[in-house]
């Protein structure tokens, strides 16, 4: 693999992370420092990437510019209870076209996720995330992502490739390795009546801000089920993330995104975590740098308590429960190491579709099928499966 579009980490924030104490993250994580010494990812099971790419952006001048401030943020901060098994592999500087930064990206997080390493792409445009969803198409497999963000990205399929069009792009563009989108957070008024009809007639999920405030942990069983997380600074609100140029009063709380962020890193799917829009010449007292890194800190420490615990395995791992329902038998499994649930859509073994055939799911969605309501997310599944 040849690493020669990755920049260094700059010398100052080296020696920055080698003068804060023995137990910080700057000193516990391998930084690639110089260009003759790429750093052992053997024993690796994260990677940090900046991505230094603004082109795509729209409306927000400025991301992609530097992330300093930011690492200096996360060198300081102390990991928990857990192994460090970390990389900074620097920066993706940009390319002389926005494509060869999307070919840049697209080659790293393909070598990474076959590696089993999971990138954090700190970007630069949200639309970095169809650069990364590329990637998975050396996979042969179909994916799920989830977008936190207060608007669609539609845009419509004649726009070029941009930060509010590039939800079209995956869409549409062959090969379509898309099984699932989802959106957490998004603000009715930001999205037009045909985006949200769209949407449900493609069998997407989408949450609206105001359900993921009055209950965050809706959110978990949908992470679960993501292999791609891409969260635009945006969906956080301006007072808790001034680093966007989109931001608006209404939004996610820094403490919401936290929770997500660490929702993301304990699914056992997820194989990829990006962070976009961060505009640093906006932020205010590194508020923002702040925030992103501890979105990092909460993420890594979610994929040190990974249960593993996917209902495949031996049967004395689950308890299984049958609930016949109109026409249906909904058989639902409940882990015994984590109490999590998921719930069975029943398919052919040859089906391409096998994987998203388990469905993450609440307790609350067994008693809802217990009285005899069908849950809407195996509705929707079943619905693309058949």
């Amino acid at each position: 693999m040849n690493f020669d579009y990755l920049k260094p980490v700059d010398n100052t924030l080296v020696a920055y992370a080698k003068m804060q104490t023995n137990n910080a993250f700057g000193q516990c994580i391998k930084i690639y420092a110089n260009k003759d010494n790429f750093p052992d990812l053997t024993t690796t099971k994260i990677a940090i990437i900046g991505v230094l790419e603004g082109r795509g952006a729209v409306d927000n001048n400025g991301t992609g510019t530097t992330l300093n401030e930011l690492r200096k943020e996360l060198y300081k901060l102390y990991p928990g209870n857990w192994p460090i098994n970390v990389a900074d592999l620097g920066d993706i500087e940009q390319g002389n076209t926005i494509e060869d930064t999307y070919f840049a990206l697209n080659t790293l997080v393909s070598y990474l996720i076959k590696n089993k390493i999971i990138p954090i792409i700190i970007g630069g445009g949200q639309e970095l995330t169809y650069a990364n969803y590329r990637a998975y198409d050396t996979l042969e497999q179909t994916v799920n992502i989830v977008a936190v963000d207060s608007k669609f990205d539609l845009g419509s399929i004649e726009d070029a490739l941009n930060s509010q069009s590039y939800l079209s792009k995956v869409v549409m563009n062959p090969p379509n390795n898309l099984f699932n989108f989802c959106n957490i957070g998004y603000q009715t008024y930001f999205n037009s009546q045909d985006e949200i009809d769209l949407l449900k007639s493609l069998y997407f999920d989408a949450y609206r801000l105001g359900e993921v405030l009055n209950e965050i942990q809706i959110v978990e069983p949908i992470l679960r089920d993501a292999d791609i997380v891409s969260i635009d600074l945006s969906s956080v609100k301006n007072a808790d993330a001034p680093a966007n140029n989109n931001a608006s009063p209404n939004g996610l709380s820094g403490t919401d995104i936290c929770s997500i962020a660490r929702y993301a890193g304990i699914s056992d799917k997820v194989s990829s975590f990006g962070i976009f829009e961060y505009n640093p010449i906006l932020d205010t007292k590194n508020q923002t740098a702040q925030l992103i890194s501890q979105m990092i800190w909460y993420f890594i420490e979610g994929v040190n308590f990974r249960a593993n615990d996917y209902p495949f395995g031996l049967k004395d791992q689950y308890k299984k429960f049958i609930v016949p329902i109109e026409d249906q038998v909904l058989n639902f499994y409940k882990s015994n190491k984590s109490s999590r649930w998921w719930m069975e859509i029943q398919i052919c073994n040859n089906n391409k579709y096998k994987r998203h055939a388990l469905i993450p799911c609440t307790y609350q969605d067994y008693v809802s099928a217990s009285n005899q309501e069908i849950p809407e997310r195996w509705m929707q599944t079943f619905k693309k499966l058949n």
